[in-house]
C-alpha cells in the first residue's frame, strides 16, 4: 500500500485556507496514492475555540474531503472540529474515493489544554478495511494509552489491524514522549505505526516540531521528519508484516482484559 503523509503549518483558525493550500499539495503529489493522512484538526490547528470554527457535518470540509477521494482515488483522512446534535467533537474523518466514510471522536482528550471541557469523547474505536489492509485511526493524545490501541480481537488472539495511524498536533516541548510512544505502539502491537503531526507555531504560540513518522513492526524508524513541512510517499509491505508475526508470535503470549468504557 501506498500512502501519503501531509506534514503542514497550519494556519490559524483559516479553514478556507488550509484547504487550499492542503489541495494545491494533493494534487501536486509525486506519486499516486492509496491512502492521504493529514493532521488533527486540520482545518483549524488546535483549538477550544469550538463555537467560532466547528461544522456540521455534511459542509464544507466535509465535502472537500469527499471531492479529494474521489479525485485522488484514494482513502483520505485528518480531523476537524465537528458540532452534532449540540455537541462539539474532535472527528476524524475516514473517506473512500466512492464516497463511503466513517467517523472516529477523539476518545482521549486533553485536559491540561481543557480539551475534555469543550468537546465529547468518542466511545468507539473504529478498524477500516482498503487495499487488503485493516487500519486503525486514532488522534494524538490517544497515543499515550496503549489499552485504547490494543491489537487483538475480542476474544481471541488474532490481530485486529495491520497499521496503526495517529492525527496529530503534537507539541515540540513533547517530542521526545512523541517520538518514543510510536515506537512503543508498533512494537507491543506488531503493526505497523504512522503519525501525522504538523509544524511551526500556533495562534496560542505553541511551536510544533512535525516528527511525523513510519514505524515499522520491529519498531525500526523507516521515516521521520522534522522541524520543516514535507509531502512524504512510502509504499508499506503487508506480506513482509505477516512473514514477521509469523516468526515472532508474541500476539499468542498477551494477557487477556476487558475495558470498561
Amino acid at each position: 500500500m501506498r500512502i501519503t503523509l501531509l506534514q503542514a503549518n497550519l494556519y490559524w483558525h483559516d479553514p478556507v485556507a488550509n484547504r487550499a493550500m492542503l489541495e494545491e499539495r494533493i494534487f501536486n503529489l509525486p506519486e499516486p496514492t492509496d491512502l492521504i493522512v493529514l493532521p488533527e484538526m486540520f482545518t483549524t490547528g488546535f483549538t477550544m475555540e469550538a463555537s467560532n470554527v466547528a461544522e456540521p457535518m455534511n459542509l464544507t470540509t466535509f465535502r472537500w474531503l469527499k471531492q479529494m477521494a474521489a479525485q485522488t482515488g484514494a482513502v483520505i483522512t485528518g480531523s476537524y472540529v465537528a458540532k452534532e446534535g449540540g455537541k462539539y467533537f474532535n472527528r476524524l474523518i475516514w473517506m473512500q474515493p466512492d464516497g463511503q466514510f466513517d467517523t472516529y471522536d477523539k476518545r482521549h482528550l486533553f485536559r491540561m489544554a481543557g480539551e475534555d471541557g469543550i468537546y465529547t469523547a468518542g466511545t468507539r474505536r473504529i478498524i477500516k478495511e482498503w487495499k487488503g489492509w485493516r487500519i486503525c485511526p486514532l488522534i494524538c493524545y490517544d497515543l499515550r494509552f496503549p489499552i485504547w490501541s490494543r491489537n487483538r480481537m475480542p476474544e481471541s488472539t488474532d490481530f485486529a489491524y495491520d497499521l496503526l495511524l495517529y492525527v496529530a498536533n503534537w507539541p515540540a516541548a513533547r517530542r521526545n514522549a512523541w517520538n518514543t510512544l510510536l515506537q512503543a505502539r508498533a512494537i507491543e502491537n506488531l503493526s505497523y505505526v504512522v503519525g501525522v503531526n504538523r509544524v511551526g507555531t500556533d495562534g496560542n504560540g505553541h511551536p510544533y516540531s512535525g516528527d511525523s513518522a513510519i514505524i515499522d513492526y520491529k519498531g525500526d524508524v523507516v521515516f521521520r521528519h522534522s522541524d520543516t513541512e514535507i509531502i512524504h510517499q512510502q509504499t508499506l509491505s503487508l506480506d513482509e508484516l505477516r512473514s514477521f508475526r509469523e516468526k515472532f508470535p508474541a500476539n499468542l503470549d498477551a494477557d487477556t482484559f476487558t475495558l470498561a468504557l
